[in-house]
């Protein structure tokens, strides 16, 4: 009982501190930023990257981008930075999803390290900034929906899995994960985009449908990838700054990885300048 009670407080403090934010455009910039460099460190003690340079990296890219693309949207440069950074960002995370069948071991040679904690982590918080910054204005609402279909299909995949589940989605990565919990929170996502696209009033349903599945499957897979991380450091969690939880990469890890491909989406319907 004393668990579950830390577990709920962590989890509402993490969830008001984020929503909260959302509605300050600054305020969001730098809560992004600090969940970031947070969960580069967790990412760096699993894939053992010792030194600090990928801290660097971070701060310029991120940096970089909030300055060039969202102070200065109508310049060229910035959308062919974009561009670039969204086609190499994908590319990565296709690797890694190759990875995840395909190899017992996610391979982590030096300039690999470096590849999985530029294009995988931290140009996934920039995308997660230009989402909420979309068409040059400062859009809270379309992050939040965002987190909330990443809320409701997590939840609904335990409870799913938990009581009917019966096959294993990736027993030797997540052995708690069931294909009947994933269906049940692609299900229930699903359901939920309705509401968000009525009362945000934000983009159309079939948008948001679109979404919940890009979400749903994207975010699971991103799950599993940050779990075959863990397995293979030898640890249960990626962190210890939410108690009852684990690390902060725990939490984000499904946003963090579906986040370029919402943002794809959101460019080729037309929603992205």
């Amino acid at each position: 009982m004393k668990e579950l009670a830390i577990r709920a407080f962590s989890g509402a403090i993490y969830a008001a501190l984020l929503i909260g934010s959302l509605f300050f455009q600054h305020a969001s910039i730098v809560l992004i930023g600090i969940f970031g460099i947070i969960a580069l460190f967790e990412l760096s003690n699993l894939i053992k990257q010792k030194s600090n340079i990928q801290y660097l990296i971070f701060v310029l890219i991120y940096g970089g981008f909030w300055y060039f693309c969202l102070q200065n949207p109508n310049l060229t440069e910035s959308d062919k930075a974009i561009q670039i950074l969204m086609v190499i960002t994908i590319f990565v995370n296709l690797i890694l999803i190759k990875d995840l069948f395909t190899s017992k071991k996610i391979p982590l040679f030096e300039s690999k390290r470096y590849i999985v904690s530029t294009f995988y982590l931290t140009s996934g918080f920039v995308f997660i900034l230009l989402i909420a910054n979309f068409h040059n204005a400062f859009t809270p609402l379309l992050l939040l929906g965002g987190l909330i279909l990443m809320w409701v299909n997590d939840s609904a995949a335990y409870l799913v899995g938990k009581n009917f589940g019966k096959q294993k989605l990736f027993p030797s990565i997540s052995p708690k994960k069931t294909v009947e919990g994933f269906l049940g929170g692609l299900f229930f996502a699903c359901i939920s985009s309705y509401f968000i696209a009525t009362y945000t009033e934000t983009l159309n349903f079939n948008s948001w449908l679109i979404l919940a599945i890009i979400i749903s499957v994207f975010g699971t897979l991103g799950d599993l990838i940050e779990s075959k991380f863990k397995r293979q450091a030898g640890v249960k969690d990626s962190g210890v700054i939410m108690p009852g939880h684990g690390g902060l990469l725990d939490r984000l890890d499904s946003l963090i990885f579906a986040a370029p491909f919402v943002y794809l989406f959101l460019r080729i319907s037309g929603h992205v300048s």
